[in-house]
């Protein structure tokens, strides 16, 4: 019963993708272009800026082995506020006609992020750690959250199209109204990802940076 369960969800997913697959190409596009442009930008970066995170890193890393214990509660409240924060900003923005280059900012922006990081730590601490720091640090929650993001800018693409395409008042009201569902939705696996986030990669990290 469970197997068939998740079957059917993964045709849910599977059956959405396929059927919005413009929208998700042209998300997908500009969250790429974000961290190839935060790949680039820490290549090109200054020898004394690169200096200078180099050593916020290893403070950060000396200070985090220092904890001996860590408020896991407080910091499940933190990441769930700020990832609950973000989801309703990109809700909002998809919400309205205008708002929909903020969410494509928001997407940019967040593919710069990823890039900037994984190039970043890789460049300090080398090819094997590094990748070893971003899969523990990064990869496990990302897994879940990131697509969360680019399936909720989709979404208020898709409602922006369906507007400009019939701007009548009742489509309106139920196009708005399938946005939200489906943002609340997203906003739960965002939920998870911050659960992931705080009692398996920072508990992982932990025990990384042991042996760093």
């Amino acid at each position: 019963m469970k197997d068939k369960k998740e079957i059917k969800v993964l045709k849910v997913i599977k059956q959405h993708i396929i059927n919005n697959k413009k929208e998700y190409a042209i998300v997908f596009l500009i969250f790429i272009i974000g961290i190839f442009s935060g790949v680039f930008f820490i290549n090109h970066m200054q020898e004394q800026a690169r200096t200078e995170i180099t050593n916020y890193l290893n403070q950060f890393i000396e200070k985090f082995k220092s904890l001996e214990n860590i408020n896991h509660i407080e910091l499940l409240k933190n990441s769930m506020i700020q990832n609950g924060i973000l989801a309703l900003i990109i809700w909002f923005f998809g919400t309205t006609v205008i708002g929909i280059p903020v969410v494509f900012g928001i997407i940019l922006y967040r593919g710069f992020c990823l890039g900037y990081t994984i190039s970043l730590c890789i460049t300090i601490m080398g090819l094997g750690k590094g990748l070893s720091f971003v899969f523990i640090t990064l990869f496990l929650q990302n897994l879940l959250l990131i697509p969360a993001i680019l399936a909720l800018a989709v979404s208020g693409l898709k409602l922006y199209k369906s507007i400009v395409k019939d701007k009548r008042k009742e489509n309106i009201k139920l196009e708005i109204l399938r946005h939200t569902m489906f943002s609340f939705i997203m906003l739960i696996v965002i939920m998870i990802s911050s659960a992931i986030e705080i009692f398996m990669s920072i508990n992982g990290l932990k025990l990384f940076i042991k042996y760093f």
